[in-house]
Protein backbone atom coordinates (compact mmCIF):
# COMPACT_ATOMS: atom_id res chain seq x y z
CA UNK A 1 0.00 0.00 0.00
CA UNK A 2 1.03 3.62 -0.53
CA UNK A 3 0.14 5.12 2.83
CA UNK A 4 -3.17 6.42 1.53
CA UNK A 5 -6.09 5.87 3.86
CA UNK A 6 -8.71 5.45 1.15
CA UNK A 7 -9.25 4.78 -2.54
CA UNK A 8 -12.65 5.87 -3.83
CA UNK A 9 -13.61 3.58 -6.74
CA UNK A 10 -16.24 4.88 -9.18
CA UNK A 11 -17.71 3.22 -12.31
CA UNK A 12 -18.59 5.75 -15.00
CA UNK A 13 -20.07 6.33 -18.43
CA UNK A 14 -21.84 9.36 -19.93
CA UNK A 15 -23.03 11.09 -16.76
CA UNK A 16 -20.88 14.16 -17.00
CA UNK A 17 -22.90 16.53 -14.82
CA UNK A 18 -23.25 13.93 -12.10
CA UNK A 19 -19.59 12.89 -12.02
CA UNK A 20 -18.50 16.52 -11.91
CA UNK A 21 -20.82 17.03 -8.92
CA UNK A 22 -19.41 13.92 -7.23
CA UNK A 23 -15.87 15.19 -7.80
CA UNK A 24 -16.86 18.49 -6.20
CA UNK A 25 -18.15 16.70 -3.10
CA UNK A 26 -14.92 14.70 -2.89
CA UNK A 27 -12.87 17.88 -3.21
CA UNK A 28 -14.80 19.22 -0.20
CA UNK A 29 -13.89 16.29 2.06
CA UNK A 30 -12.43 17.12 5.47
CA UNK A 31 -9.95 14.27 5.05
CA UNK A 32 -6.65 15.68 3.84
CA UNK A 33 -6.56 15.19 0.04
CA UNK A 34 -3.09 13.69 0.36
CA UNK A 35 -4.67 10.78 2.26
CA UNK A 36 -7.08 9.55 -0.41
CA UNK A 37 -7.38 9.05 -4.14
CA UNK A 38 -10.28 8.82 -6.57
CA UNK A 39 -10.04 5.98 -9.10
CA UNK A 40 -12.57 5.93 -11.94
CA UNK A 41 -13.27 3.07 -14.32
CA UNK A 42 -14.56 5.06 -17.30
CA UNK A 43 -16.08 2.99 -20.08
CA UNK A 44 -15.51 5.62 -22.74
CA UNK A 45 -12.85 7.78 -24.36
CA UNK A 46 -14.40 11.22 -23.97
CA UNK A 47 -12.65 14.57 -24.00
CA UNK A 48 -15.35 16.22 -21.89
CA UNK A 49 -14.84 13.60 -19.17
CA UNK A 50 -11.07 14.17 -19.19
CA UNK A 51 -11.69 17.91 -18.99
CA UNK A 52 -13.96 17.37 -15.97
CA UNK A 53 -11.18 15.44 -14.24
CA UNK A 54 -8.73 18.22 -15.04
CA UNK A 55 -10.97 20.74 -13.24
CA UNK A 56 -10.25 19.01 -9.92
CA UNK A 57 -6.67 17.77 -10.20
CA UNK A 58 -5.35 20.74 -8.22
CA UNK A 59 -7.56 19.68 -5.28
CA UNK A 60 -7.77 15.88 -5.35
CA UNK A 61 -5.95 12.99 -7.00
CA UNK A 62 -8.06 11.54 -9.81
CA UNK A 63 -6.84 8.39 -11.54
CA UNK A 64 -8.85 7.21 -14.54
CA UNK A 65 -8.75 3.92 -16.39
CA UNK A 66 -10.38 4.38 -19.81
CA UNK A 67 -11.88 1.64 -21.96
CA UNK A 68 -14.09 1.58 -25.04
CA UNK A 69 -15.64 -1.76 -24.05
CA UNK A 70 -19.45 -2.00 -23.86
CA UNK A 71 -20.89 -0.78 -20.58
CA UNK A 72 -20.69 -3.30 -17.76
CA UNK A 73 -20.74 -1.89 -14.24
CA UNK A 74 -18.79 -4.84 -12.83
CA UNK A 75 -16.11 -4.40 -15.48
CA UNK A 76 -15.90 -0.66 -14.79
CA UNK A 77 -15.44 -1.24 -11.05
CA UNK A 78 -12.84 -3.95 -11.63
CA UNK A 79 -10.80 -1.75 -13.97
CA UNK A 80 -10.65 0.90 -11.28
CA UNK A 81 -10.15 -1.56 -8.43
CA UNK A 82 -6.91 -2.85 -9.96
CA UNK A 83 -5.40 0.60 -9.43
CA UNK A 84 -6.68 1.16 -5.87
CA UNK A 85 -3.78 1.62 -3.46
CA UNK A 86 -5.44 2.93 -0.31
CA UNK A 87 -5.81 1.04 2.95
CA UNK A 88 -9.60 1.08 2.51
CA UNK A 89 -11.52 0.88 -0.76
CA UNK A 90 -14.72 2.92 -0.86
CA UNK A 91 -17.07 1.93 -3.67
CA UNK A 92 -19.17 4.85 -4.86
CA UNK A 93 -21.60 5.24 -7.73
CA UNK A 94 -21.16 8.15 -10.11
CA UNK A 95 -24.44 9.64 -8.87
CA UNK A 96 -23.68 9.92 -5.15
CA UNK A 97 -22.90 13.29 -3.57
CA UNK A 98 -21.10 12.86 -0.24
CA UNK A 99 -21.21 15.01 2.90
CA UNK A 100 -17.83 16.63 3.67
CA UNK A 101 -17.11 14.45 6.70
CA UNK A 102 -17.85 11.13 5.01
CA UNK A 103 -14.37 9.77 4.30
CA UNK A 104 -12.81 10.93 7.57
CA UNK A 105 -15.68 9.68 9.73
CA UNK A 106 -15.86 6.39 7.85
CA UNK A 107 -12.17 5.75 8.31
CA UNK A 108 -11.95 6.88 11.95
CA UNK A 109 -15.05 5.00 13.10
CA UNK A 110 -14.68 1.74 11.21
CA UNK A 111 -11.12 1.23 9.94
CA UNK A 112 -8.56 3.22 11.93
CA UNK A 113 -7.79 0.26 14.20
CA UNK A 114 -7.41 -2.26 11.39
CA UNK A 115 -10.96 -3.63 11.59
CA UNK A 116 -12.07 -6.11 8.95
CA UNK A 117 -15.58 -4.97 8.06
CA UNK A 118 -17.68 -4.24 5.03
CA UNK A 119 -19.51 -1.01 5.86
CA UNK A 120 -22.75 -0.39 3.98
CA UNK A 121 -23.86 3.18 3.37
CA UNK A 122 -27.20 4.78 2.55
CA UNK A 123 -28.27 6.39 -0.72
CA UNK A 124 -30.78 9.09 0.16
CA UNK A 125 -33.17 9.62 -2.71
CA UNK A 126 -32.88 6.03 -3.93
CA UNK A 127 -35.21 3.08 -3.27
CA UNK A 128 -35.59 1.97 0.35
CA UNK A 129 -34.95 5.54 1.45
CA UNK A 130 -37.68 8.17 1.70
CA UNK A 131 -37.76 10.30 -1.45
CA UNK A 132 -36.86 13.93 -1.01
CA UNK A 133 -37.20 17.05 -3.14
CA UNK A 134 -33.45 17.56 -3.03
CA UNK A 135 -33.05 14.43 -5.12
CA UNK A 136 -35.16 15.61 -8.07
CA UNK A 137 -32.06 16.91 -9.83
CA UNK A 138 -33.56 19.91 -11.66
CA UNK A 139 -34.78 23.34 -10.57
CA UNK A 140 -38.18 24.85 -11.37
CA UNK A 141 -36.87 25.91 -14.78
CA UNK A 142 -35.70 22.43 -15.67
CA UNK A 143 -32.00 23.26 -15.29
CA UNK A 144 -29.56 20.82 -13.73
CA UNK A 145 -28.98 21.57 -10.08
CA UNK A 146 -25.44 22.70 -9.22
CA UNK A 147 -23.25 21.12 -6.57
CA UNK A 148 -24.02 24.04 -4.24
CA UNK A 149 -27.63 22.85 -4.10
CA UNK A 150 -26.65 19.39 -2.90
CA UNK A 151 -24.06 20.80 -0.52
CA UNK A 152 -26.73 23.00 1.08
CA UNK A 153 -29.20 20.11 1.15
CA UNK A 154 -26.68 17.95 3.00
CA UNK A 155 -26.02 20.77 5.46
CA UNK A 156 -29.77 21.06 6.09
CA UNK A 157 -30.01 17.32 6.70
CA UNK A 158 -27.09 17.40 9.11
CA UNK A 159 -28.58 20.33 11.03
CA UNK A 160 -32.10 18.94 11.21
CA UNK A 161 -31.13 15.34 11.86
CA UNK A 162 -33.06 14.46 8.73
CA UNK A 163 -30.94 11.57 7.53
CA UNK A 164 -33.74 9.05 7.18
CA UNK A 165 -33.56 5.45 8.20
CA UNK A 166 -32.85 2.97 5.43
CA UNK A 167 -35.32 0.07 5.31
CA UNK A 168 -32.40 -2.35 5.05
CA UNK A 169 -31.17 -1.38 8.50
CA UNK A 170 -34.37 -1.77 10.54
CA UNK A 171 -35.02 -5.49 10.06
CA UNK A 172 -35.38 -7.37 13.36
CA UNK A 173 -33.28 -10.26 12.03
CA UNK A 174 -30.88 -10.44 9.08
CA UNK A 175 -29.99 -14.09 8.37
CA UNK A 176 -28.98 -13.09 4.83
CA UNK A 177 -26.75 -10.01 5.31
CA UNK A 178 -25.47 -10.13 1.75
CA UNK A 179 -28.93 -9.08 0.55
CA UNK A 180 -28.29 -5.65 2.09
CA UNK A 181 -25.10 -5.08 0.09
CA UNK A 182 -25.61 -2.33 -2.45
CA UNK A 183 -22.44 -0.94 -3.95
CA UNK A 184 -23.64 2.64 -4.41
CA UNK A 185 -21.75 3.29 -1.17
CA UNK A 186 -19.79 0.52 0.55
CA UNK A 187 -16.30 0.21 2.02
CA UNK A 188 -13.93 -2.52 3.19
CA UNK A 189 -10.19 -3.05 3.59
CA UNK A 190 -8.33 -3.28 0.30
CA UNK A 191 -6.32 -6.20 1.70
CA UNK A 192 -9.54 -8.15 2.22
CA UNK A 193 -10.46 -7.54 -1.40
CA UNK A 194 -7.06 -8.65 -2.64
CA UNK A 195 -6.65 -11.65 -0.34
CA UNK A 196 -10.05 -13.08 -1.26
CA UNK A 197 -10.20 -12.04 -4.93
CA UNK A 198 -13.34 -10.01 -4.27
CA UNK A 199 -13.73 -8.47 -7.68
CA UNK A 200 -17.18 -8.04 -9.21
CA UNK A 201 -18.52 -10.83 -11.42
CA UNK A 202 -18.55 -9.50 -14.98
CA UNK A 203 -21.03 -12.21 -16.01
CA UNK A 204 -23.82 -9.96 -14.76
CA UNK A 205 -25.31 -7.84 -17.54
CA UNK A 206 -27.30 -4.65 -17.39
CA UNK A 207 -28.72 -3.67 -14.02
CA UNK A 208 -29.05 -5.46 -10.73
CA UNK A 209 -27.68 -8.02 -8.28
CA UNK A 210 -23.98 -7.88 -9.10
CA UNK A 211 -23.48 -6.11 -5.79
CA UNK A 212 -25.54 -8.58 -3.75
CA UNK A 213 -23.60 -11.46 -5.30
CA UNK A 214 -20.39 -9.62 -4.38
CA UNK A 215 -21.79 -9.28 -0.85
CA UNK A 216 -22.54 -13.00 -0.82
CA UNK A 217 -18.86 -13.74 -1.38
CA UNK A 218 -17.77 -11.13 1.16
CA UNK A 219 -20.05 -12.78 3.74
CA UNK A 220 -18.57 -16.19 2.87
CA UNK A 221 -15.11 -14.94 3.91
CA UNK A 222 -16.41 -14.26 7.42
CA UNK A 223 -16.18 -10.50 6.95
CA UNK A 224 -19.12 -8.84 8.75
CA UNK A 225 -21.39 -6.64 6.64
CA UNK A 226 -22.52 -3.81 8.90
CA UNK A 227 -24.75 -0.76 8.38
CA UNK A 228 -22.68 2.39 8.61
CA UNK A 229 -23.88 4.97 11.09
CA UNK A 230 -23.99 8.38 9.43
CA UNK A 231 -22.50 6.89 6.27
CA UNK A 232 -24.62 8.25 3.46
CA UNK A 233 -24.78 10.25 0.26
CA UNK A 234 -27.44 12.01 -1.77
CA UNK A 235 -28.35 10.07 -4.89
CA UNK A 236 -28.72 12.26 -7.97
CA UNK A 237 -31.28 11.24 -10.60
CA UNK A 238 -30.31 10.01 -14.04
CA UNK A 239 -32.04 8.59 -17.10
CA UNK A 240 -33.17 4.99 -16.66
CA UNK A 241 -34.68 2.42 -19.00
CA UNK A 242 -36.96 0.68 -16.52
CA UNK A 243 -38.09 -2.01 -18.98
CA UNK A 244 -34.50 -2.95 -19.82
CA UNK A 245 -33.57 -2.88 -16.14
CA UNK A 246 -36.43 -5.22 -15.31
CA UNK A 247 -35.35 -7.67 -18.01
CA UNK A 248 -31.71 -7.63 -16.95
CA UNK A 249 -32.68 -7.99 -13.29
CA UNK A 250 -34.60 -11.17 -14.14
CA UNK A 251 -31.73 -12.70 -16.10
CA UNK A 252 -29.21 -11.61 -13.47
CA UNK A 253 -31.33 -13.20 -10.75
CA UNK A 254 -31.21 -16.54 -12.56
CA UNK A 255 -27.46 -16.17 -13.11
CA UNK A 256 -26.97 -15.53 -9.38
CA UNK A 257 -29.17 -18.49 -8.47
CA UNK A 258 -27.29 -20.84 -10.81
CA UNK A 259 -23.96 -19.73 -9.37
CA UNK A 260 -25.00 -19.98 -5.70
CA UNK A 261 -28.05 -22.29 -5.44
CA UNK A 262 -29.23 -22.00 -1.84
CA UNK A 263 -32.51 -21.45 -0.06
CA UNK A 264 -31.41 -17.89 0.70
CA UNK A 265 -30.71 -16.98 -2.91
CA UNK A 266 -33.94 -18.72 -3.92
CA UNK A 267 -35.98 -16.67 -1.45
CA UNK A 268 -34.26 -13.47 -2.50
CA UNK A 269 -34.99 -14.21 -6.15
CA UNK A 270 -38.63 -14.95 -5.37
CA UNK A 271 -39.52 -12.34 -2.77
CA UNK A 272 -36.78 -9.70 -2.79
CA UNK A 273 -34.24 -8.86 -0.10
CA UNK A 274 -36.62 -7.77 2.68
CA UNK A 275 -39.05 -10.68 2.58
CA UNK A 276 -36.19 -13.14 2.06
CA UNK A 277 -34.80 -12.17 5.46
CA UNK A 278 -38.21 -12.15 7.13
CA UNK A 279 -39.21 -15.53 5.70
CA UNK A 280 -35.91 -17.37 5.92
CA UNK A 281 -36.29 -19.15 9.28
CA UNK A 282 -39.81 -20.41 8.55
CA UNK A 283 -38.92 -21.42 5.00
CA UNK A 284 -35.93 -23.36 6.30
CA UNK A 285 -38.18 -25.13 8.80
CA UNK A 286 -40.65 -26.09 6.06
CA UNK A 287 -37.98 -27.37 3.68
CA UNK A 288 -36.35 -29.45 6.42
CA UNK A 289 -39.73 -30.89 7.41
CA UNK A 290 -40.57 -31.67 3.79
CA UNK A 291 -37.27 -33.54 3.42
CA UNK A 292 -38.24 -35.52 6.57
CA UNK A 293 -34.78 -35.65 8.20
CA UNK A 294 -32.50 -32.75 9.23
CA UNK A 295 -29.57 -34.23 7.31
CA UNK A 296 -31.45 -33.99 4.02
CA UNK A 297 -32.94 -31.15 2.01
CA UNK A 298 -35.03 -30.59 -1.09
CA UNK A 299 -33.39 -30.38 -4.46
CA UNK A 300 -33.97 -30.42 -8.17
CA UNK A 301 -32.48 -32.88 -10.65
CA UNK A 302 -32.35 -32.77 -14.41
CA UNK A 303 -31.14 -34.99 -17.21
CA UNK A 304 -32.37 -37.03 -20.16
CA UNK A 305 -35.45 -39.26 -19.93
CA UNK A 306 -36.45 -41.14 -23.09
CA UNK A 307 -34.21 -38.73 -24.93
CA UNK A 308 -36.08 -35.68 -23.64
CA UNK A 309 -34.96 -33.01 -21.17
CA UNK A 310 -36.61 -33.75 -17.82
CA UNK A 311 -36.57 -31.81 -14.56
CA UNK A 312 -37.46 -33.27 -11.17
CA UNK A 313 -38.57 -30.82 -8.47
CA UNK A 314 -38.80 -31.91 -4.85
CA UNK A 315 -36.19 -34.65 -4.87
CA UNK A 316 -34.83 -35.38 -1.40
CA UNK A 317 -31.06 -35.03 -1.52
CA UNK A 318 -28.17 -35.49 0.88
CA UNK A 319 -25.31 -33.15 1.70
CA UNK A 320 -23.29 -34.35 -1.29
CA UNK A 321 -26.25 -33.39 -3.50
CA UNK A 322 -27.05 -36.99 -4.39
CA UNK A 323 -30.66 -37.96 -5.06
CA UNK A 324 -31.62 -40.52 -2.42
CA UNK A 325 -34.69 -42.12 -4.01
CA UNK A 326 -33.65 -44.87 -6.46
CA UNK A 327 -37.05 -44.57 -8.17
CA UNK A 328 -36.21 -40.99 -9.13
CA UNK A 329 -32.80 -41.97 -10.42
CA UNK A 330 -34.45 -44.71 -12.45
CA UNK A 331 -36.56 -42.13 -14.31
CA UNK A 332 -33.49 -40.92 -16.19
CA UNK A 333 -31.93 -42.69 -19.16
CA UNK A 334 -29.10 -45.11 -18.44
CA UNK A 335 -25.83 -43.23 -18.71
CA UNK A 336 -27.52 -39.84 -18.58
CA UNK A 337 -25.68 -37.23 -16.56
CA UNK A 338 -27.95 -36.15 -13.71
CA UNK A 339 -27.33 -32.62 -12.48
CA UNK A 340 -28.54 -31.83 -8.96
CA UNK A 341 -29.02 -28.45 -7.28
CA UNK A 342 -30.14 -27.85 -3.66
CA UNK A 343 -33.20 -25.77 -4.55
CA UNK A 344 -36.77 -26.23 -3.37
CA UNK A 345 -38.16 -24.96 -6.67
CA UNK A 346 -39.54 -21.57 -5.59
CA UNK A 347 -37.18 -20.04 -8.14
CA UNK A 348 -35.31 -21.85 -10.89
CA UNK A 349 -32.25 -20.63 -12.81
CA UNK A 350 -33.62 -21.51 -16.23
CA UNK A 351 -35.29 -19.74 -19.10
CA UNK A 352 -38.89 -20.32 -20.14
CA UNK A 353 -39.66 -23.81 -21.50
CA UNK A 354 -36.11 -25.07 -21.06
CA UNK A 355 -37.36 -28.60 -20.30
CA UNK A 356 -39.73 -30.92 -22.11
CA UNK A 357 -41.17 -32.21 -18.86
CA UNK A 358 -41.10 -31.42 -15.15
CA UNK A 359 -42.21 -33.87 -12.49
CA UNK A 360 -43.16 -32.55 -9.06
CA UNK A 361 -42.44 -34.96 -6.22
CA UNK A 362 -44.67 -35.53 -3.15
CA UNK A 363 -42.30 -33.64 -0.84
CA UNK A 364 -43.38 -30.34 -2.43
CA UNK A 365 -46.91 -30.92 -1.17
CA UNK A 366 -45.62 -30.95 2.40
CA UNK A 367 -44.86 -27.24 2.03
CA UNK A 368 -47.40 -24.52 2.78
CA UNK A 369 -50.00 -23.78 0.13
CA UNK A 370 -48.24 -20.53 -0.76
CA UNK A 371 -44.90 -22.20 -1.35
CA UNK A 372 -46.19 -25.24 -3.21
CA UNK A 373 -48.24 -22.99 -5.50
CA UNK A 374 -45.13 -20.96 -6.27
CA UNK A 375 -43.23 -24.15 -7.06
CA UNK A 376 -45.97 -25.27 -9.45
CA UNK A 377 -46.04 -21.89 -11.22
CA UNK A 378 -42.26 -21.90 -11.63
CA UNK A 379 -42.34 -25.49 -12.90
CA UNK A 380 -44.92 -24.49 -15.52
CA UNK A 381 -42.68 -21.63 -16.60
CA UNK A 382 -39.58 -23.74 -17.26
CA UNK A 383 -41.23 -26.89 -18.67
CA UNK A 384 -43.60 -27.58 -21.55
CA UNK A 385 -45.38 -30.27 -19.53
CA UNK A 386 -45.75 -30.51 -15.75
CA UNK A 387 -46.60 -33.85 -14.16
CA UNK A 388 -47.45 -33.86 -10.42
CA UNK A 389 -46.58 -37.16 -8.80
CA UNK A 390 -49.78 -39.23 -8.42
CA UNK A 391 -49.03 -39.88 -4.76
CA UNK A 392 -48.77 -36.18 -3.90
CA UNK A 393 -50.99 -35.40 -0.94
CA UNK A 394 -51.86 -31.70 -0.51
CA UNK A 395 -53.71 -32.44 2.70
CA UNK A 396 -50.42 -32.96 4.55
CA UNK A 397 -49.07 -29.54 3.60
CA UNK A 398 -47.62 -27.49 6.44
CA UNK A 399 -49.66 -24.30 6.78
Amino acid sequence: MTGLKASVVIPYKQRLHNIRTVFASLADQTMDPSQFEVVVGAMEYAEDYVAACHEFTDRITVVSVLSAEPWNVSRARNLALRQASGEVTVFLDADMVLPPHLLQNLYDRYFADGQNLCVLGQAIGYSCVVEHGHARGVDSGGERLPYSHYRDAIADLETSGGVWADDRFVLASVPLPWTLCWSGLAALPTATLRDNDLTFDEGFRGWGLEDQEWGYRIHATGTPLVPGENVYGLHMPHARDTAAESDSHTSNSRYFLAKWPTLGTELSSTFGWEQANIRYAEAQRQVTAAAVTPDHTLGIAYGKANGLDMLIVGAVIEARQRVLDPDIRALFDDGSTIEVLPLAGLALPYGDKTFDECRIMPSIFRLSAEYRDLVCVEAARVASTVVPCPSAAPEVAAE
